[in-house]
């Protein structure tokens, strides 16, 4: 049996439109106008370039909020359904202070390959949370919040994982820097 174009086409088609679905569905809501970082690198070593987000930042006299979420993360998912769920509340305080960044990623891709570059530097997961006077150097673990000045230093100590950020109140207080 002899198959058209059509009938090949139609589901890659399918194929295509699924896996942009997809990826469309793992990330920060549109509300929220987030700049959008993709890893460069390949599989054993992702690097996250910053200096873009954080001079603009700098123009705009704000400070960063940066999302590190996991398209195959259940946990992302819910994270980015409440702030979907609560935009009209959330979206004014975060325009107000924040150039909202959303890093791309996946659950596979952990600590030991996880870069970030800030300031012409590179630096891995672990190097950066102590620079960043993170004494927790904690496990990646997803969803992941750093809330970072213009100068790239930290503005508080983030909670991450599950269970965070759950009340309207709860994000709030996080973003109006409240400890």
């Amino acid at each position: 049996m002899k198959l058209g174009a059509s009938a090949v086409m139609a589901p890659l088609a399918v194929l295509i439109a699924a896996l942009a679905w997809g990826s469309a569905q793992a990330a920060l809501p549109a509300a929220y106008a987030a700049m959008v970082v993709e890893p460069a690198g390949g599989s054993d070593r992702a690097e996250f370039d910053l200096d873009a987000a954080l001079l603009r930042a700098r123009n705009e006299n704000k400070s960063l909020y940066v999302y590190l979420g996991a398209r195959d993360c259940p946990f992302c998912r819910r994270y980015e359904a409440f702030l979907a769920k609560n935009a009209v509340a959330l979206v004014p305080h975060f325009q107000a202070r924040y150039l909202v960044v959303d890093l791309r990623s996946a659950l596979l891709l952990q600590a030991p390959k996880l870069f970030f570059r800030v300031g012409g530097r590179s630096l891995n997961y672990s190097d950066w949370m102590r620079e960043m006077g993170d004494e927790r150097v904690r496990q990646l673990v997803y969803p992941s919040v750093w809330l970072l000045d213009g100068q790239a230093r930290p503005l508080m100590q983030m909670p991450a994982g599950t269970g965070t950020f759950e009340t309207v109140e709860e994000q709030l207080e996080i973003l109006r820097l409240v400890q």
